[in-house]
């Protein structure tokens, strides 16, 4: 039986030091025709599309569809020259995990984000991790992680058939990664590399909570593979 590991990638696989903050100013300038400083924006656990939603309310437009779909296509065109704007890295453990990963015919390894995919293949292509991963469930479409969680759940399906949720894991680093793995029964490892502290995550129950990714032994014999 396949295992399916399904990845955040903000705050999980890498931090951009928020350098995707000046990318949506960007946007949100071209779009409404004022300057708005979004330093101070909550990001973190939230989709796209909903950050969209709030950017669109902060300026005083009505969050429809339309708009949210033109505020997220100008960000991702401006997405790849904001992220040399910070000091972003590739968080511990993830590249020696997913380099190992690469040969394991027994494991698939997507994506579960909340990312939009044109953001999603920005940030991993500029950080190198772009070759790991080519198949994922992001927030083109659903605003919810709950729904996002779903589309992964339908996409490891079409690829490998029918699975074992009790080998289907998901990693992610806010309660909001915790909650949509309960919703599809899988298994939450938590990561304490982004906002949320270990004892933060830990209170939502995951089967898993670490401070940081470990060394791929450790990695491996704790997930049965």
């Amino acid at each position: 039986m396949t295992t399916i590991l399904c990845w955040d990638i903000d705050g999980t696989l890498l931090t951009t030091a928020r350098a995707g903050i000046f990318a949506l100013e960007d946007a949100a300038k071209e779009l409404m025709g004022k300057s708005v400083d979004f330093s101070q924006l909550p990001t973190a656990g939230m989709t796209d599309r909903q950050i969209a939603a709030n950017i669109l309310k902060q300026g005083g437009m009505e969050p429809e569809q339309q708009k949210i779909d033109q505020l997220l296509d100008l960000y991702a065109s401006y997405l790849p020259t904001s992220l040399p704007r910070r000091p972003g890295k590739v968080l511990e453990g993830v590249r020696e995990i997913l380099e190992q990963l690469k040969s394991r015919s027994d494991v698939l390894s997507i994506l579960l984000t909340g990312n939009i995919s044109k953001g999603a293949q920005a940030k991993l292509t500029y950080y190198g991790l772009d070759q790991y991963f080519t198949h994922g469930a992001f927030a083109d479409v659903n605003q919810e992680r709950r729904a996002i969680a779903t589309e992964a759940v339908a996409l490891a399906t079409a690829i490998v058939g029918n699975l074992n949720l009790d080998r289907f894991f998901v990693i992610g680093d806010t309660p909001h990664d915790i909650d949509c793995c309960a919703a599809i029964r899988g298994k939450a490892i938590a990561v304490a590399t982004g906002v949320y502290s270990l004892a933060e995550l830990e209170e939502h129950n995951p089967w898993w909570a670490i401070p940081s990714l470990p060394t791929p032994e450790i990695f491996f014999e704790k997930v049965g593979l």
